[in-house]
Formats: structure tokens, C-alpha cells, sequence
């Protein structure tokens, strides 16, 4: 079986030879804009010969609000950046690079934040909870603009660079962040926007529910989002595989591996994949697939992993899988 036919068989649960594998990592510096972006992940990519690639959006964390915005009713002169906008171009231009020289082999995705993500990068953090709390309606504008322009990105990506699909990442449903109600009614809509549009043009999407902070979340804000396939915090959510897929209505999964930092500088890391012998990560990965199952499952991390990770690592993963 190759590649493709492997992650889209798993991605829409039907028999695979075995689960298909994919980890990915932040790039810096020079290997996080333009060519150098290309090569680091066609680079990464044949170092490791993963199933697919899940392309990051380095360089682009930071959508490009206005500085003009000062108060929370400011937010009301928000509109969509449009198509020609470098910050949509040139991620295009970024995957369909990839996509060129490896799409015909294995499958790729990207890397597209929630709106709510999006803001938080372009402005500052601690700015958006104050003005979403003196005006609520102002700030979910912004959120509605910026899902207009997310939802183009989505497209653009799956029509004109060939993805076969996005990676779509939603935060700030922390536990201590909004109730459910306040979020369901602020931060919802636009999750949805962005990802229904990706749903006309592909299929295949995946949906992170990022852990980021540590913190659990609350999963269950999530739990019904019109996605092929989910990735979550295992660890943090301390939510299994096998209980994840019944808590997220039996669809495929992605992940089983712990992978988030420990301290502020991303220094520290636990979890069998950093720290253990060859034999301690093979064990652990045919146990994975022992106890959930060839059937729509994903191997991968909790989030991105460390960029310094021996490649050697991720190796032991796939070899392990391909033998099962």
C-alpha cells in the first residue's frame, strides 16, 4: 500500500497495512520563510520517510492587525486582508512548493489557526480577553473577519496548492479562559465558519485541539466539529486514544504520543518518544496499535514535537508500525 492510498484509507477508517505516521516541528531562522522553509520540510520529510507531511505555518503566526486598534470598539474597522494579500500568497506559494515535490507520494496538509488564535498572535493577548469583556460584539467582528480570511487561505490551499486537506487548529477553550456558554457564543461561530468552508473543498481535514498551555480544556466545546479527524492532547486531557474516538463521535485519530514542553523556554520534555531506548519506543508503539487497532488510527504527537529531536526517534516509530 502507498502512502496516500494508506493516510486517506485511515483518515476515512477503512483497512490499512498499517497506521500511518506523521510528527512535525516549528522551523527558525532561515528555515522559517521562503525556499529555506521549502527545503527544511522536504528535508525533514525524506530524513524520516513519514507517511505524510503536515506543513507548518512558521512565519505566519502573527495575522496582520492594524496597530490603529486601541479600544475595544476599534476592532469594528476590521476588514478582510483578500486574496493578494502577502500573508495569504505566500503561504499558498510555500505549500504548493511542497506539494510539487512530494504530493504525488504522500499526502500534506497545513498548518491554519482558528480565528480566535489568529488574533491573539496579531495583537496582544491580554488586550483581546480586556476587549472582549468591555465588547464582546466588536471583537467577535474581528473574529468574523479574520475567518473570512482564514476560510480563503483554506481554500487556496486545497484548489491552487493541492493539500489534500488542512490541519486546523482550535485553542482557547481552557477550562479557566470562557464558560461553555461563552464560548459557544463568541468563539464558535468562527471555528465553524473556517472549517465548514474547508469541508466544501476537501474532505480530509484534521482538527487539533491544541493543548499548548498545559491546561486541560474544555474537549467536549469541540467534540462535534464537522471533521474527518481528530488530534488532541492525550495527556493533558488525560483522554485515551480508545476513549477519545467513543468521546469524539468514532471518528479517526491522530496522535498517541506525548510531546508538549514542560518549562516556558521549550527546554524540558518528557514522554517515551524523547526519552526512551529503541526498544521501550517500539514497545510502546505496537502496544498502541494493539490496543486501539489498525482501524482509523493515526500515529503522531500530542503537538508539534522538539526540533532538536534525533530523527533517528521518529524512525523507531515508523519501523515499529511497519511491522505490525
Amino acid at each position: 500500500m502507498d502512502k496516500r492510498t494508506r493516510v486517506l484509507s485511515a483518515l476515512n477508517k477503512k483497512p490499512v497495512d498499517h497506521p500511518p505516521v506523521g510528527f512535525w516541528y516549528h522551523f527558525a531562522g532561515e528555515q522559517a520563510q521562503g525556499e529555506g522553509c521549502v527545503q527544511a520540510h522536504l528535508d525533514y520529510y525524506r530524513d524520516t520517510d513519514l507517511d505524510f507531511v503536515k506543513i507548518m505555518c512558521d512565519g505566519y503566526f502573527n495575522y496582520p492587525i492594524p496597530a490603529e486598534i486601541k479600544n475595544a470598539e476599534d476592532w469594528w474597522n476590521l476588514k478582510p486582508l483578500g486574496k493578494d494579500h502577502p500573508f495569504i500568497q505566500e503561504q499558498v506559494w510555500r505549500a504548493k512548493r511542497i506539494v510539487e515535490e512530494v504530493g504525488k507520494e504522500c499526502c500534506v496538509f497545513y498548518n491554519v489557526f482558528a480565528p480566535f488564535s489568529s488574533i491573539r498572535f496579531g495583537y496582544p493577548e491580554d488586550k483581546v480577553m480586556e476587549h472582549i469583556r468591555e465588547n464582546k460584539l466588536a471583537v467577535m467582528h474581528a473574529l468574523d473577519v479574520i475567518a473570512q480570511d482564514n476560510a480563503l487561505l483554506c481554500q487556496l490551499l486545497i484548489e491552487e496548492a493541492g493539500c489534500d486537506g488542512v490541519y486546523y487548529c482550535v485553542q482557547g477553550g481552557e477550562k479557566d479562559r470562557f464558560t461553555m456558554e461563552e464560548y459557544k457564543e463568541m468563539i464558535a461561530p468562527s471555528d465553524l465558519y473556517v472549517l465548514e468552508h474547508a469541508n466544501r473543498f476537501s474532505e480530509n481535514n484534521i482538527m487539533h485541539c491544541c493543548g499548548w498551555a498545559g491546561a486541560q480544556n474544555n474537549v467536549e466545546l469541540w467534540k462535534d466539529y464537522p471533521v474527518k479527524c481528530i488530534n488532541w492532547a492525550v495527556f493533558v486531557e488525560k483522554l485515551p486514544l480508545e476513549e477519545g474516538r467513543i468521546f469524539f463521535g468514532n471518528k479517526a485519530v491522530l496522535g498517541g504520543f506525548e510531546t508538549l514542553h514542560l518549562d516556558p523556554e521549550c527546554k524540558t520534555y518528557q514522554g517515551i518518544l524523547y526519552t526512551g531506548t529503541k526498544e521501550e519506543v517500539q514497545e510502546y508503539t505496537r502496544e498502541l496499535i494493539k490496543n486501539y487497532g489498525k482501524l482509523g488510527l493515526m500515529l503522531g504527537g500530542d503537538c508539534t514535537i522538539a526540533s532538536h529531536i534525533d530523527h533517528e526517534r521518529i524512525r523507531w516509530v515508523i519501523e515499529a508500525a511497519r511491522q505490525v
